[in-house]
């Protein structure tokens, strides 16, 4: 959620065409109503309101500077990258891939690798 929301502001401060960035507002609303869904399932809702106000100052902050939302920028595909090596751990720890999809996997995986050679 962190990248998705940095790249949005990212683009939208260097004033990218909308078509450009237009199916990140999507995939946010997704991820949120997701983390909404867990957080409710799992009894944390209070939780709910401290991610609302890290991420909305967050939003902000980014563009306080150039060099901070340029440093978040960078900073996201390396995120990328080591959340798909903490999944890659994970799932050699518990040798259960269980509702894994070894095609979507790859695909995010090649993305990040893809981004991490363009950099």
């Amino acid at each position: 959620l962190f990248s998705f929301l940095v790249f949005l502001r990212y683009q939208i401060y260097y004033d990218y065409p909308l078509q450009t960035y237009l199916e990140y507002p999507i995939i946010i609303a997704q991820d949120v109503i997701l983390l909404l869904f867990i957080l409710r399932f799992s009894g944390n809702m209070k939780r709910a309101l401290f991610y609302a106000v890290t991420f909305w100052g967050g939003w902000y902050m980014l563009t306080l500077r150039k060099w901070i939302i340029d440093l978040a920028m960078n900073f996201c595909t390396f995120i990328s990258a080591a959340s798909k090596l903490a999944q890659l751990r994970c799932l050699w720890q518990t040798k259960d891939s269980g509702q894994v999809s070894a095609l979507t996997w790859s695909m995010s995986a090649y993305t990040c690798a893809s981004k991490l050679r363009a950099t």
